[in-house]
């Protein structure tokens, strides 16, 4: 079920296997000030969880926040076939069958900026992640470009997550790092985000960080100024 993180946000975990490794993946749902709904990152959900969203609001908005997190659009859709899709920039030559994704830019979506805001990551196109802002409640989302495991986890899990450097402290995996193109347009990026005042980070897979939550992130992406 969803669990509410702060007033006008909430999430839910579910589990995944990614090339043979057991792990969990999170949606991020925010109800806007007008009362209309945004999901982030669907996971597979149910009847009782599909009830329980519907309860916040309209559905109006499902966004893949990257070029990774899309498994699950097409399921959510056709749990709320009224709402409009969103992807990161190229997830529309990938997922064809998504006949009306609309990319992600750098802009915000007019409907949107009184509650978010957002930074395209540029320079590291595999990923083409977007993280947002949400002002209401000083939260930033992020997908895979911030991760954090901690707590205990399976064997696979825990050596994966230790082998990316992301074992027990928010980091920059080194997964994205590597597939980091062009260092001074992420850096660029970066920047940005660091002049949000947020106090929590919501990651895709495993930890929310509330302590230090702003100084983290810095010391995280310090490494693309390296």
């Amino acid at each position: 079920m969803l669990k509410q993180i702060a007033p006008d946000i909430w999430h839910m975990e579910a589990g995944i296997q990614t090339a043979g490794i057991p792990l969990t993946a999170r949606m991020t749902v925010v109800r806007f000030k007008d009362g209309r709904v945004w999901i982030h990152s669907p996971v597979r959900f149910g009847p009782e969880v599909r009830a329980q969203i519907a309860r916040l609001g309209e559905v109006a908005w499902i966004v893949a926040p990257n070029r990774a997190h899309h498994m699950f659009m097409g399921k959510c859709k056709q749990a709320f076939p009224d709402a409009r899709l969103y992807g990161a920039p190229g997830l529309e030559r990938k997922r064809w069958d998504l006949a009306d994704l609309h990319p992600l830019g750098a802009a915000i979506e007019p409907a949107w900026a009184a509650d978010l805001d957002q930074v395209l990551v540029r320079g590291i196109p595999l990923v083409n992640e977007t993280v947002w802002f949400h002002k209401a409640s000083a939260t930033l989302i992020a997908t895979d470009l911030l991760q954090c495991w901690c707590g205990q986890l399976d064997w696979r899990a825990a050596a994966y997550a230790r082998l990316t450097g992301v074992r027990g402290h928010l980091d920059v995996p080194r997964t994205v790092r590597l597939a980091t193109r062009d260092r001074a347009a992420a850096t660029a990026s970066l920047q940005s985000i660091l002049r949000w005042p947020f106090t929590r980070v919501i990651t895709a897979h495993n930890a929310i960080v509330e302590q230090d939550a702003h100084g983290a992130v810095e010391r995280a992406l310090a490494r693309f100024s390296r």
